[in-house]
């Protein structure tokens, strides 16, 4: 791929082990890392995509460290983001109450930009402490774009859930 038509800035937010570097690297490469490193503020990486209308997409994703101690950094990371996905985990109750929090601060600093909520870790089925219905309620409640839930580990719904985005951000792209 040559040149691109668009630009995007993507950031990935949510508390800390939430899978987002996971998501991440499968998604980049298809490969799953099962514990990846502890990202340490916010790594950044660059994926050119084509879009099913033809359109050339060079992704720029940002994958914020979800430890408390970075959260400083995500206002200033947010500001020229095009579009976010917020993830939590089906397995941990709590990842689920901070979702405004970042919603919030992405707004502030990045205008109403599309923003999808991610439910992570479905292959944890068993496991599971949030209800499917909650992470659409969440979704609502928080005016997002979209909500989907995926598992890193067996490539459940990966494509799909960042071919979403991308439409969503050239659809608001487009329409501005």
């Amino acid at each position: 791929m040559a040149s691109s038509d668009y630009t995007f800035k993507l950031i990935i937010v949510g508390d800390a082990s939430t899978g987002k570097t996971s998501l991440t690297h499968r998604y980049l490469s298809g490969i799953f890392v099962d514990s990846p490193r502890l990202t340490i503020g916010v790594d950044f990486f660059s994926k050119k995509i084509k879009t099913k209308n033809g359109k050339r997409i060079k992704l720029q994703i940002w994958d914020f460290g979800g430890e408390e101690r970075y959260r400083f950094l995500l206002p200033t990371y947010s500001k020229g983001a095009n579009g976010a996905l917020i993830l939590y985990d089906i397995t941990s109750k709590p990842t689920i109450y901070h979702i405004p929090d970042y919603v919030k601060i992405i707004r502030e600093n990045a205008g109403d930009i599309p923003i999808m909520l991610i439910g992570s870790k479905v292959d944890l089925e068993d496991y599971r402490q949030v209800k499917s219905k909650e992470g659409i309620q969440a979704a609502k409640k928080n005016v997002l774009a979209s909500f989907s839930e995926l598992s890193s580990k067996t490539n459940l719904n990966v494509e799909e859930s960042f071919r979403t985005i991308v439409d969503l951000i050239l659809e608001y792209t487009e329409s501005q």
